[in-house]
């Protein structure tokens, strides 16, 4: 290959799609085991290459030449054969992480900073903050003088934290390093991780009303600064990074329609899928999938706290899953657990439509005007809070998808 990336485990990189973007160039995806590093760097025919997780620090002695910050930073994430065959080793992680810091709004001046982490990736953070003019760094580590028994005592007053560990990536989304409503003087959080785009971390983030960002800019920009590289000059690319970004969220991003039973959800997400061409799954489909029930039937013979635990598991389920359209059941949003599963790779639609217009057979939770009433007046605040944009449902189905595709590209990833 003339260009690509090498690590062990790389059947969810995004690396790819991200250079296609970028220039012409062909790019490949090499998987290699460790035995196979060696005589891959010395034997494989290519120009230049992205090095990522476990082989950063492992390619640096078969380098013939560092860069300053790959000296500095004690990693080596690029390199590229000269024409005499010598490997020279560089680092573009620094550049991404500014960059998303940068995008973020967040500044490290005069900042008491937190990382998660001690590898690579929070080397890299640190590196950056310090040059940034952070007033103190520190590092959270499982046996490190600061530690996950004494951090919250230590470190309790930290204005940034940066998660530069694997904790809450995919597929163990459900985990989270800390809960950050015990810090008393937040203002910024960056998470590393961008599969899932909003991490558990980052979810409590915006919650609580402090800036954050994911590492999906970085990648895009480390990658921008990569082809740089490769090619001994500064490339104008196909897309800028910040395009890349919102393209690569677009594509990633799950459309979930939530909203009261009978609201139209399952039509509307069916009609936008074909306008789409995005996947469609209806939670109560994918049950009754399972079960060889229908959610009413389930209902009506087991309780509604068997069909809950039932949705749960299918929604944590689909809720990893990218670039699809999921249709849930209209009480999916009671669940806390359920919310935080959905939100995790999501825009959020609220399928608002009038209660005389809801559709109530078979839907035994809403099965006369009281229950009706009651269910909307619970929901509703949770409906509203959970969502990123409403789309009423007073039209025909195929009008609504065009819509709500009207809605999806305006809104601001």
């Amino acid at each position: 290959m003339d260009y690509g990336l090498i690590g062990e485990k790389l059947s969810h990189s995004y690396s790819k799609p991200i250079h296609a973007l970028i220039g012409d160039y062909d790019y490949k995806i090499q998987n290699l085991a460790p035995e196979e590093l060696e005589g891959f760097l010395k034997t494989a025919d290519f120009k230049g290459i992205n090095v990522t997780i476990p082989y950063k620090k492992a390619v640096m002695p078969f380098c013939h030449s560092l860069s300053e910050t790959a000296e500095r930073l004690g990693n080596v994430n690029t390199i590229v054969k000269t024409k005499d065959g010598r490997l020279h080793g560089d680092n573009t992680d620094y550049y991404g992480f500014a960059y998303m810091a940068n995008e973020a709004g967040i500044s490290f001046e005069n900042e008491d900073v937190l990382i998660i982490g001690t590898g690579g990736a929070a080397q890299t953070a640190e590196a950056v903050a310090l040059d940034g003019g952070a007033a103190r760094v520190t590092k959270l580590s499982r046996k490190g003088p600061v530690n996950y028994e004494n951090f919250y005592d230590l470190c309790g007053g930290a204005g940034l934290i940066i998660n530069a560990s694997p904790v809450g990536m995919y597929p163990d989304t459900e985990k989270s390093p800390l809960e950050l409503k015990r810090f008393n003087n937040l203002r910024g959080v960056l998470d590393l991780i961008y599969n899932p785009l909003y991490t558990r971390l980052l979810q409590e983030a915006k919650e609580l009303g402090i800036k954050s960002a994911n590492g999906l800019s970085m990648l895009a920009a480390q990658a921008k600064q990569a082809a740089d590289i490769f090619f001994g000059q500064t490339l104008v690319p196909k897309f800028s990074i910040d395009q890349i970004v919102e393209k690569l969220t677009r594509d990633m991003v799950n459309i979930v329609l939530i909203g009261m039973p009978g609201s139209g959800k399952t039509t509307i997400g069916r009609e936008f899928a074909a306008l789409s061409g995005k996947a469609f799954v209806d939670t109560d489909e994918l049950i009754e999938n399972q079960t060889g029930q229908k959610p009413a039937e389930i209902i009506v013979y087991k309780g509604e706290a068997y069909f809950r635990d039932l949705e749960a598991e299918v929604i944590k389920k689909a809720g990893k899953e990218k670039g699809q359209i999921i249709a849930t059941g209209g009480g999916a949003i009671l669940r806390e657990e359920n919310r935080k599963n959905l939100r995790q790779n999501a825009f959020i639609v609220f399928i608002k439509r009038e209660l005389d217009d809801l559709a109530t057979d078979n839907r035994p939770l809403s099965a006369d005007r009281e229950k009706l009433e009651s269910l909307y007046v619970t929901r509703l605040p949770i409906y509203e809070a959970m969502s990123d944009t409403i789309l009423l449902s007073d039209d025909r189905p195929k009008v609504l998808a065009e819509r709500l595709m009207d809605l999806f590209y305006a809104h601001r990833f």
